[in-house]
């Protein structure tokens, strides 16, 4: 795989918006990258009186807008207008759709997933504050999203989405950002600052991929693992993050902490009969289920609590916790799986990514 930078075309020729009577504007570009594969690239302008970002995205398909923040006399943002741009075309074409919308709850800074041009807003007003944290409400659709900004040290922040967990954020002294790790979150995208890049012909190549079948896809989809063992019914519905080039355990996901085990709504585990593992019965029903990795065994555990996100796991309501062994793989696994396989009188319940296999044997209850 190339790495992501030979992707780029740099700004040694690339029609910028004509400068205000205010002067040029202030560019750079934001490269957000998954692993070794890049999701985003945002060119951004920003001026006294407004901020307009160029934004190619590849998740699920190529998709190419531009958003123009205009802002009051205070510097709050009041309006955002957004075209929508064939990315086969560039910016050359016609937009295809056009919205427009009023900034007039919280701190007015819209919140746009998977993009970070607003988190310079962000930065900037938490850099002309004299305090060391501070919330800001940004613009989701018809509701507002809290984030809370915290000065770490010079030149960093973090900022904490209020469901998908902290970003650490380097920023230069005029509060523009430098890098975004966002790791520790759902998400795990880093972000990069460049001086710019040439959105349309990345727009191109991007959607010219899509039209070969290589679209990027959703950042983690759902998978089903489905068994009739020994007469027991059973389905583990899960989501399917990928390697991307990423260490995953020990790193991405660390040892000795609690995993969602996939990615983003819980994995939920269903049988039609008892189930017993050892000593251990698990009931007929529907449970969620989490781990415990370690680089010599796992644990898992079984929740009574459905229809949750996997960042939703509460110790309390654990029905079992039980011991998985581990074992190497002679081949990586892109994709994380899981696996129900017969065996005897039962099955064994396999959870496989990278090179790493958490392995469970139960029997079916008589």
């Amino acid at each position: 795989m190339r790495p992501p930078y030979l992707l780029f075309v740099l700004a040694a020729a690339i029609p910028a918006p004509a400068a205000s009577a205010q002067g040029p504007p202030e560019e750079a570009a934001l490269v957000t990258l998954l692993g070794n594969d890049t999701v985003a690239v945002e060119r951004t302008y920003h001026y006294p009186d407004r901020v307009r970002a160029e934004v190619v995205l590849r998740v699920p398909k190529t998709t190419l807008s531009v958003y123009d923040v205009r802002f009051d006399a205070t510097g709050r943002p009041v309006t955002m207008q957004q075209l929508t741009y064939d990315p086969a075309s560039g910016l050359d074409g016609q937009p295809v759709e056009r919205m427009e919308l009023t900034l007039d709850q919280g701190s007015g800074i819209p919140f746009i997933d998977m993009m970070h041009w607003p988190f310079e807003l962000m930065l900037r007003r938490a850099v002309a504050v004299s305090r060391d944290t501070l919330t800001l409400d940004l613009v989701a659709g018809r509701r507002t999203l809290p984030f809370l900004m915290r000065r770490v040290g010079r030149g960093r922040y973090t900022a904490a989405h209020p469901t998908r967990g902290i970003m650490d954020i380097e920023t230069d002294e005029e509060g523009r950002l430098r890098s975004l790790d966002a790791s520790k979150t759902t998400r795990a995208l880093r972000v990069m600052r460049r001086e710019a890049a040439d959105i349309s012909a990345l727009a191109r190549s991007f959607a010219a991929r899509d039209a070969q079948g290589r679209a990027m896809g959703e950042l983690s989809g759902r998978g089903k693992a489905e068994a009739l063992l020994a007469g027991a019914s059973i389905t583990v519905d899960y989501g399917r993050p990928m390697k991307r080039g990423r260490e995953i355990f020990g790193a991405l996901v660390p040892w000795g902490k609690v995993w969602r085990t996939g990615a983003n709504q819980a994995t939920h585990f269903s049988t039609t009969r008892d189930l017993r593992v050892g000593d251990a019965v698990l009931p007929a029903g529907t449970y969620t289920l989490f781990t415990i990795p370690g680089p010599d065994r796992w644990t898992l555990l079984v929740n009574r609590r459905t229809n949750i996100n996997g960042q939703a796991y509460d110790a309390a309501h654990d029905l079992l916790r039980l011991e998985m062994p581990i074992r190497g793989l002679p081949e990586v696994v892109e994709l994380f799986t899981i696996v129900l396989d017969a065996q005897g009188g039962g099955g064994v319940l396999r959870l496989r990514w990278d090179r790493t296999e958490a392995y469970l044997p139960f029997q079916v209850a008589n």
